[in-house]
Parts: C-alpha cells; sequence; structure tokens
C-alpha cells in the first residue's frame, strides 16, 4: 500500500511537470519564438539622439535655462529638507550610510546611487517648490536632477556632462507623456503621468552620464518601460509623502537602476516602443509615439519647463500672480475687501479648493496674499495659520469658481481674479502668461533670489553664496562630487 501510495505520488507529480510544460509549450513560445522586431524609425533617432548628447554642444539659451532649473532644484532639495515626506526619505537613508558614493543633500549623509536618487528626489519634491512642464504634465527637475547627480558622482563625470545629461532628460521624459496626450491620459488612464514622464527622463539623464551608446539607450529605454508605474491614487495622500515618492524619488531611483544594470552589461528589448506587447500597446494604445522625436534637437523641454515663482502648487501661481498684478496698481486693505472671486479651469480647482495643506490650499494662500502682499515659503508651510482667526476671517472672503472658459485653454494655467470692496469698487485682473513660464520668464537674478530664499534660513549665506557660484560655473567644474560640499549641511 506504501508503495503504491509512493508511486501514484510521482505519477502525480510527473503528471503536473508533464502538464505545466505542454501548458508553457503552448502559451510561452507564442512569445519567446517571435520573430525578432526591427528597430523602428523613431526608436533609431532617439536612441542615436540620447546616445550623443554626452558630447552634444547645447545653445547658451539651453545651457542657461538649465542652470536655472538646476538650481531651483537644488532649492527645493534643501529647502524641503525639514518637511515631512523628505524627514521619511531621511530616515530610511540611515540604513544604507555606509556607502560613500553619493550626497544626501541637506544632511552629512551619504549613501549608494540607488538610494540617494530616492531620497534626494524625495526631498525635492517635499514640497510644491520645484518646477512643471505643463504639456507633459510631469514635474521634470525632482527626479532628472537627483538621478543625474546620483549617476555623476557613481561615475565622476565633469559639470559639462552633468549639465548636457540632465537637458536631455528633460527632452526625453515630458516627450513620452508628451506623447500619450499628456492632460486627457491624466484624467483618463488612472495613472501618474509624474512618474511616467520622471522615469524617463531620469534614465535618459542617468544613461547619459554612464556613456551608454545607442544600442545600450535602447535598452535602458526598454528598462525604464518596465519599471514605468504610478497611478492616479497619489492625489488623495494628505501628507505629501506618497506624492513625493510617486512624482521624484521612485523614477529617480528607477531610472537609475536602469542605466545602471544596462551599463553593468544586462541586453533586452531592442524597441519597446514597437512590436508585439509593446510599451505604447500597454500604457497609451491611442498614443503617437512619433512625438517622441518631434522637433528634438530643436525643441529643448527644459526651456518649456515652469519655475515657480511661488511656493505653492501649480495651479495657485496664476492666482497669486493676479493678486499680485492688482496690488502693484492699488493699495488694497484687507479690511476694505467684501469678496474674492477666483476663477480657474476645473481641473486645477479641484487640485487646490480647500485642502488640508496650506501650500496647495488655494482659499488660505489668497488669504495669505491679501495680509502680507506676498506668500512667503515660510507662510506657505505655515500649518498652524490655517486656523488663525484673522486668516480665516480674510479666507471666508475667497470664492473658487470652476471656469468652462479656462478649462478649455488647458494646458495653459489661467486665472481670474476679482476683488471687490466694500465700497463697490471691482479690482480685477486675467494672468494669461504665470511669472516663470517659457512665455513669461523669471530673470536670472529672479532665480537666484528665489534659491536665497531657499537655502540660506538651512545652509547660510556664505554656503549659499557658493552654491549659487558653482551651478552657475558648472562648464568649469571638474568633477560633479565637488557638489557634495554646496549642498550638504556644513
Amino acid at each position: 500500500m506504501t508503495q503504491f501510495g509512493q508511486t501514484t505520488g510521482i505519477n502525480r507529480r510527473a503528471l503536473l511537470v508533464a502538464s505545466g510544460t505542454a501548458l508553457a509549450a503552448g502559451v510561452l513560445p507564442r512569445r519567446a519564438a517571435a520573430a525578432p522586431v526591427p528597430v523602428g524609425p523613431v526608436m533609431a533617432a532617439l536612441s542615436a539622439y540620447m546616445a550623443e548628447a554626452g558630447e552634444r554642444p547645447l545653445p547658451d539659451e539651453v545651457v542657461e535655462q538649465a542652470k536655472y532649473h538646476i538650481l531651483d532644484t537644488f532649492a527645493a532639495m534643501i529647502s524641503g529638507s525639514g518637511l515631512p515626506p523628505a524627514q521619511a526619505a531621511l530616515k530610511f537613508a540611515r540604513a544604507y550610510t555606509n556607502d560613500a558614493t553619493a550626497t544626501i543633500a541637506a544632511s552629512r549623509m551619504t549613501a549608494n546611487p540607488l538610494e540617494a536618487a530616492l531620497v534626494n528626489g524625495m526631498l525635492a519634491h517635499s514640497d510644491e517648490t520645484d518646477d512643471s512642464n505643463e504639456f507633459s504634465q510631469s514635474h521634470p527637475g525632482c527626479a532628472v536632477v537627483p538621478a543625474a547627480l546620483a549617476a555623476g558622482e557613481k561615475f565622476g563625470t565633469d559639470g559639462m556632462h552633468f549639465l548636457r545629461a540632465v537637458t536631455v532628460g528633460y527632452d526625453i521624459g515630458p516627450r513620452v507623456t508628451i506623447s500619450f496626450g499628456a492632460v486627457e491620459f491624466r484624467d483618463t488612464s488612472h495613472k501618474a503621468t509624474h512618474a511616467i514622464a520622471g522615469i524617463f527622463g531620469a534614465a535618459a539623464a542617468a544613461g547619459s552620464l554612464a556613456g551608454l551608446d545607442a544600442q545600450q539607450m535602447r535598452w535602458l529605454l526598454d528598462y525604464a518601460a518596465q519599471q514605468s508605474s504610478g497611478i492616479g491614487a497619489w492625489a488623495r495622500d494628505t501628507s505629501h509623502i506618497e506624492k513625493s515618492f510617486v512624482f521624484a524619488g521612485m523614477p529617480a531611483r528607477n531610472g537609475v537602476t536602469a542605466a545602471l544594470v544596462v551599463q553593468s552589461g544586462f541586453t533586452g528589448v531592442d524597441d519597446i516602443f514597437s512590436g508585439p506587447d509593446n510599451y505604447f500597446d500597454a500604457y497609451a494604445p491611442e498614443g503617437r509615439p512619433e512625438l517622441l522625436i518631434e522637433q528634438l534637437g530643436q525643441r529643448y523641454e527644459i526651456v518649456r519647463t515652469n519655475i515657480k515663482k511661488w511656493t505653492v502648487g501649480s495651479p495657485i501661481q496664476a492666482p497669486l500672480d493676479a493678486m499680485g498684478n492688482i496690488f502693484a496698481k492699488q493699495q488694497v486693505n484687507p479690511d476694505d475687501v467684501k469678496t474674492i472671486v477666483v476663477r480657474l479651469a476645473h481641473t486645477e480647482a479641484r487640485t487646490v479648493n480647500n485642502r488640508e495643506m496650506p501650500d496647495i490650499c488655494l482659499q488660505h494662500m489668497i488669504a495669505v496674499m491679501l495680509l502680507d502682499r506676498t506668500a512667503s515659503f515660510q507662510a506657505a508651510h505655515d500649518k498652524a495659520r490655517m486656523s488663525d482667526p484673522a486668516t480665516l476671517l480674510q479666507r471666508a472672503k475667497v470664492q473658487l469658481i470652476e471656469s468652462d472658459e479656462l478649462q478649455k485653454l488647458e494646458p495653459a494655467r489661467q486665472a481670474i481674479v476679482e476683488i471687490t470692496l466694500t465700497d463697490g469698487t471691482v479690482l480685477s485682473n486675467r494672468v494669461i502668461a504665470v511669472r516663470g513660464t517659457a512665455d513669461n520668464p523669471m530673470s536670472r537674478d529672479e532665480v537666484i533670489q528665489k534659491a536665497r530664499d531657499l537655502c540660506e534660513p538651512i545652509i547660510g549665506k556664505q554656503q549659499t553664496d557658493a552654491l549659487v557660484e558653482r551651478v552657475f560655473t558648472l562648464e568649469k567644474l571638474p568633477n560633479v562630487r565637488d557638489l557634495r560640499r554646496v549642498l550638504q549641511k556644513a
């Protein structure tokens, strides 16, 4: 009986193995035995552009803008270091400080490139201070710059190559979600455009610094696609920690991972953007892959990416601009204000309508602007002030209206603000081009002043001066590792 039972068990196992083999034979070979897919023209052009980016000279305007965005992102990393997302990331980093390869900003810690990219990314998007690209619905800098910094330190690259790598990261990442139809994709897919653009941008920047050739860049894009992730549920995070991870930490880390595994010898699919089971079939079947290379080398996305004048959520930028424009023409006493009506596009209004966090709550920030005549970083992060009676008195005057007219103009973020005084006077202003956008750019002095305001309370004036000087002379920097002394706390 025992012998029979053993025999039966063996037969069962053999049958299961045979069944599994038959199933595999019926399913897996369909993909494994498929004919090789030739590299398509989009992938060929894209991978060649990426491989050549490290040695390709950039127009002077692009170099200048790249410095603005690098400085702005470094400032976001440093200023965000005291906020909850950064504190969570820095706590995580303490388990990995035995590796001295890569810098963790606003601290004395180092880590391996993967953890450093994740943590610095979360520092950069601990707040609403970092840049944004409205055409792709992404925040490129908070993923691209930390990834480039980690890879640059890993490979000991110079400042000029670092600058070019950041630029190509902005070129590639945003084009991915642009090719998806960014705004509609964001609204209908439940996926996070910010994370998707972020990983491809981070991977392109890190791959450039790793010195990958065109074939390796194709594999890099393959591994970036396999790690592409992020869903729209981040909007339900009231502490900003998950948002910081999704927008910045995760894509920065995943992008560096893609570069390092390919640099170490991984191979993969030659063209993830075409052929069976390609990335567009999986993510955006109605997407237009040809937009990945549209005006590549002519239209630099870093020039089209916004630097925020105000350290608040993007939808609040235009309303604060409008308030500032009104104040520039007429003195407005808060006690003389009866109502303030703000009109925004539907999607913008819903993002900032009576939120729990001060820097993404429109009604609160309008009240702060009315009282202070400006909106400082400190005021935008003063949670206690949200319950202050003087602020609540002014906040009660603010009405947010969703506008069909402004919705049709997306992704442009326009706003109309009307202040009605107690004597019946109506003061209004419509912002068509937000300060810091390509149509109304900030000057070098404004970008530097913003960085000073953000960094000096954390690292002091002398070190902030050194950081500014170092960024604006990146072409002369022999090794990116030299940035550590100006990014970390003394």
